[in-house]
């Protein structure tokens, strides 16, 4: 009995003895694994973003059309993750968003197009005042850079015009969610709240707006030098690089493709700018159904200027126009007007020049001049 007893304890502590080695094998193979599963993981992802697109993000077919678009780009010098990031650059919102992309294409779920959500609009315009910095200071102090509570929770905007649907064509086309769903209540009483605190601050009209970054056009260059002459006349047209975002397709649209719209002012058809920029412009700026000049949002020139475009007088990316009238007006001229210091603001209901639609005899009161326009006539 004792020696049995004795002999099972022997046993037990010879079979722990020999245990431990494995163990121990066991506790030094764990680490061993992680670390390898690390550097295979770190090897792999360095990979990926070194091979060409052709070899990872263009084989994918959900956004073959995307790369074959960009390759046309001015911005094909590019590397994808530049503007898009990498599974590891925007922490847990990029591995989240990266592991959507490989289930969704595991399940075989067709998408024609791939597009990018609010967020994601946001995160990419960010890469874009990198390199167009710029461009990005100007538009932050233009109209254009409108939070959403600088246009949803206007009162006198909202007093007039009741907040519909339509809004969201021009202020939050890339909004995820419909407007009832952003600001209640829907009224011309007030007062108005967001239902969703965190799109309050940000953009209505960011960068891709007005801009796609995959459309066809030539990368910038240096124009030759060895022929002055040609140096401003050989530039290229950058009117080639607007788009129009057209919230219920959700794709953009090149400028070039919007339609030249035709305006009246009365029975007569106003003079409309051939710019294909205007074309963009008029989008939002806009008249009413009948086409009237200056109804709706629309600027069209009727006046003295009609036949301009709006970047005649207006800089691309801050809209700034106050310094536009001495480009083609100086202070000491025939007429002996100063047109720089008269007021030409169309939202001045005092002003007796709106810039879009002031004629000759609104600063010429001659009566000899009045009969020379109706003679002209």
């Amino acid at each position: 009995m004792f020696s049995s007893t004795r002999s099972g304890k022997l046993n037990r502590k010879e079979l722990t003895m020999k245990d431990k080695p494995v163990f121990r094998v066991i506790l030094l193979l764990i680490p061993a694994t992680i670390l390898a599963l690390l550097i295979i993981s770190g090897a792999f992802y360095t990979c990926w973003n070194a091979a060409s697109p052709e070899k990872t993000c263009a084989s994918c077919h959900e956004i073959g059309k995307s790369v074959n678009t960009f390759a046309r780009s001015a911005h094909r010098g590019l590397k994808c993750s530049e503007c898009h990031g990498t599974a590891l650059s925007n922490g847990f919102h990029s591995i989240k968003e990266k592991g959507n992309m490989i289930v969704t294409h595991m399940t075989n779920e067709y998408i024609e197009d791939v597009g990018l959500n609010h967020d994601q609009v946001l995160t990419v315009m960010a890469d874009c005042k990198r390199c167009h910095e710029d461009e990005y200071a100007d538009w932050s102090s233009g109209g254009h850079s409108a939070l959403y509570h600088d246009i949803f929770l206007d009162r006198k905007h909202n007093e007039t015009e009741q907040i519909n649907s339509d809004c969201l064509r021009c202020h939050g086309m890339f909004s995820d969610v419909p407007v009832e769903e952003l600001v209640e209540p829907l009224d011309i009483t007030g007062p108005w709240t967001f239902r969703i605190q965190d799109i309050a601050d940000k953009p209505v009209i960011p960068c891709q707006a007005c801009h796609q970054t995959h459309i066809k056009g030539l990368p910038g260059s240096n124009p030759d030098y060895s022929d002055p002459v040609n140096i401003f006349y050989s530039r290229k047209d950058s009117s080639e690089m607007v788009s129009f975002y057209y919230r219920p397709d959700r794709r953009s649209i090149p400028a070039s493709y919007l339609p030249k719209l035709i305006i009246t002012d009365g029975e007569r058809k106003v003079d409309v700018s051939d710019d294909i920029v205007m074309r963009l412009c008029i989008q939002c700026h806009s008249p009413d159904a009948r086409h009237e000049a200056g109804s709706s949002d629309d600027r069209t020139p009727t006046g003295v200027h009609e036949g301009l475009s709006c970047t005649a007088c207006h800089e691309g990316h801050s809209n700034d126009a106050v310094k536009s009238c001495g480009k083609c007006h100086p202070a000491i001229s025939n007429c002996n007007l100063d047109v720089t210091t008269m007021n030409t603001s169309f939202s001045d209901p005092a002003s007796h020049n709106n810039i879009h639609t002031v004629s000759c005899i609104d600063c010429h009161k001659d009566q000899n001049f009045k009969r020379i326009l109706t003679v002209i006539k």
